[in-house]
This record gives structure tokens, C-alpha cells and sequence, in this order.
């Protein structure tokens, strides 16, 4: 795994809408991907994909992660829509104001786990502190399955995951 590109982006105020999850619904690798396939099985993208959209943020499903009051973790599998949206019927959503994101494109096999870990997250939180950029602890933290990025192996096999932390 390998970092091949770091930068700012601006974001504007958005909508997340999907699942919400807990530390009390990780698997016994301490995993969501029971739900990640849950997500494919019942067709959430396009049920999502219905939702206003942000022209170039909407695009992209995302696993957000935030703590909130009392230290309790949160795990959001979903989209970023236009704040106006509607949320579908068995989703919910949480407004994110607009704000500065960090993001590290990290390159590597997603089929070895080795872009998921908190390895994979300390290497870009690493990245972000070498250029100065302070990320907020209690802040959306996120990763974004660009397509192609994403989507489209390399002839490695390897593809690139956008890691995505709110700066202060």
C-alpha cells in the first residue's frame, strides 16, 4: 500500500444519507462488511442514486466515520447528496456543513484488507500532519469509492481508495 497523491478539496455543505452503524454492529473481525455486501445485495446504490444530487460529490458511495458525544463511533454507509434531499424510505441521513478535506489517495490490493485498517488511516493522518494540515477528532472522516478510481483494477490488480478527513 502506498500513498500517490495528497491535496486539499473543498466540499460544500452536503447530506449524508445511508445505514447507520455502531461499534456494536462490527462482525468478529471488527468489520462492516456484512453490510457492505448487504448494500450490492439489496441495491442501495441505485435507491441512492435517485437521491439530489451534487455534481461531482454525488457520484462516489462512501463508508463516513465520525465520533460523536460520549465517544461513541459511527459508521455510515452511503452517498453525499445536495442537503435539500430527500431521504429514502429505511435510510437516514446527517447534514455535513461545508468545510476544507484533506485527502489521500491510497493505492494498493482491496482484496488483502490492507486499504481498510487503521494502518491505512494513520499513513494518511501521517501525510496531512507532514503539510501542516490538522484534521478535526471529532470531524467526518471518510472513505470514497471514486469511480474509476475504485471501481477499475489496474493490471496489478490494485486500485486507488480516497481517504477523506474534515481539516480545521
Amino acid at each position: 500500500m502506498e500513498i500517490v497523491n495528497v491535496y486539499q478539496e473543498n466540499m460544500p455543505a452536503v447530506k449524508l444519507i445511508g445505514k447507520r452503524y455502531t461499534n456494536q454492529d462490527r462482525d468478529e473481525s471488527g468489520t462492516f462488511a456484512a453490510y457492505w455486501q448487504e448494500c450490492f445485495q439489496q441495491g442501495w446504490p441505485a435507491i441512492l442514486g435517485r437521491c439530489d444530487a451534487v455534481p461531482g460529490v454525488s457520484e462516489d458511495l462512501v463508508g463516513a466515520m465520525r465520533m460523536t458525544g460520549g465517544d461513541e463511533f459511527e459508521y455510515w454507509i452511503g452517498g453525499l447528496f445536495a442537503p435539500s434531499a430527500n431521504v429514502p424510505e429505511g435510510f437516514a441521513a446527517a447534514d455535513i456543513p461545508a468545510g476544507a478535506l484533506g485527502v489521500c489517495w491510497l493505492y494498493g490490493n482491496d482484496q488483502s484488507g490492507e486499504l481498510y485498517g487503521a494502518e491505512a488511516s494513520e499513513l494518511c493522518m501521517a501525510a496531512w500532519e507532514e503539510r501542516g494540515w490538522k484534521f478535526s477528532e471529532t470531524g467526518w472522516f471518510f472513505e470514497r469509492y471514486n469511480c474509476p478510481r475504485f471501481t477499475t483494477p489496474d493490471e496489478r490488480g490494485h486500485v486507488i481508495l480516497d481517504i477523506c478527513a474534515y481539516l480545521v
